[in-house]
């Protein structure tokens, strides 16, 4: 069993009066490990959101395949308010479950929640203030609510902001198990190093489209850039 393929067919994007994605066209296979990279504002992370249906966009974007859910979706670590008063388990209710997050969760969302903090290595209590984790601590709670349930195609954009090194290895072990069990992965990755030695598929984007295809056919790394 695979997760889904995912097709951008002319995706078109404008902020304000800013046009950030211009006619972007490309695929996903399914089952695949599939990273973007480009440049900072080059609108890697609009796409991500208008795949979620977070983002007004032109063009189509589908799933095609006969597993097409759930999704995870693991953002970019935000800022946040350190005094806010959420805990990690308030986070995981949050962003896991369809109930209200005051009722709390249910006592198997509780149990699959700590098993997913587990699996992401949060060696702290769900109790504990959210704000007051470390950068590296709360980008695991994200990918742990990413993994709860368990996804069959998981957005990942660059999740490795403020991990430490075993929290990198971590995060490339937990993708290489998902991509072995056919989960379809779409991964914002600056690390090109990483992306030359995980992906199977490579696709540049600073406004369009500037290279698509395996890391070994991008001979030219001027097309990463």
């Amino acid at each position: 069993m695979r997760g889904p393929a995912l097709v951008f067919e002319h995706v078109t994007l404008q902020l304000g009066g800013t046009r950030v994605l211009d006619d972007v066209t490309f695929r996903v296979e399914a089952g695949a490990l599939h990273c973007l990279v480009g440049p900072n504002g080059g609108g890697k992370t609009s796409l991500a959101r208008a795949l979620l249906g977070q983002m007004p966009h032109s063009g189509h974007i589908r799933l095609e395949g006969d597993v097409v859910g759930p999704i995870g979706y693991v953002p970019q670590l935000p800022e946040f308010d350190r005094n806010l008063p959420m805990t990690v388990d308030d986070v995981m209710a949050l962003l896991s479950q369809r109930r209200p997050a005051f009722m709390g969760a249910s006592r198997p969302g509780r149990e699959a929640c700590a098993a997913a903090l587990q699996r992401t290595g949060v060696q702290v209590s769900g109790r504990r203030p959210f704000g007051a984790l470390s950068g590296g601590e709360r980008q695991r709670v994200l990918l742990a609510q990413a993994l709860n349930p368990a996804p069959w195609l998981l957005v990942l954009d660059e999740p490795t902001t403020g991990v430490d090194r075993p929290g990198m290895r971590l995060l490339e072990d937990l993708v290489a198990e998902l991509h072995a069990r056919g989960v379809t992965i779409l991964w914002i990755n600056h690390d090109l190093d990483q992306v030359m030695r995980l992906a199977q598929c490579v696709t540049s984007i600073n406004g369009q489209v500037l290279f698509h295809g395996s890391p070994a056919e991008a001979l030219d790394w001027t097309h990463f850039r």
